[in-house]
């Protein structure tokens, strides 16, 4: 059975569904049909129970908000995609937090420098924000482009990053 968990932080509500201690989808909304999606349609619940508390998950994302940015990191994500957006998922988790990679610069890290369209696209495939830092990702020019749940969220995430982290 999945299960769900919202929690407030400093830019709204934080939803997650969870499994066995991964997380399936994540994101700042209270809408679990918004949630579910995004996500492949393989993994889609057919049932959510509500908790208080989702154990380790809650307590990396407490962390996290609290200022630990590593928190997240060793946390299970279950998604499923093609090759080259799952890998691309991989490739997202391994950008730091504190720092930002443009969406060319993530094709890039890919192996396909001139996939850029395909990275933009598994930013927005990503059912699982936060976990899967695709905030991280930025437009050429620096801007703040292209978050699911808006670029306030988006730009409070990677101030956030950047005080923790100096």
């Amino acid at each position: 059975m999945m299960h769900s968990w919202t929690t407030d932080t400093p830019v709204g509500a934080f939803t997650v569904l969870a499994e066995d201690d991964a997380v399936y989808a994540s994101g700042w909304t209270t809408e679990l049909e918004s949630l579910i999606a995004v996500m492949s349609p393989a993994l889609r619940p057919s049932a959510i129970e509500p908790r208080d508390d989702l154990g380790p998950i809650s307590d990396a994302v407490r962390s996290y908000v609290d200022g630990d940015l590593s928190a997240i990191d060793d946390v299970a994500v279950r998604q499923v995609s093609g090759p080259f957006i799952s890998h691309a998922w991989d490739v997202l988790r391994a950008v730091p937090a504190g720092t930002t990679v443009t969406y060319s610069g993530l094709a890039a890290r890919c192996g396909r420098p001139t996939a850029v369209r395909a990275a933009a696209g598994a930013c927005s495939r990503n059912a699982a924000a936060l976990f899967i830092p695709c905030h991280r990702v930025i437009a050429t020019n620096g801007s703040l482009h292209g978050f699911r749940y808006g670029l306030s969220p988006k730009g409070w995430l990677l101030g956030h990053e950047a005080q923790a982290a100096a």
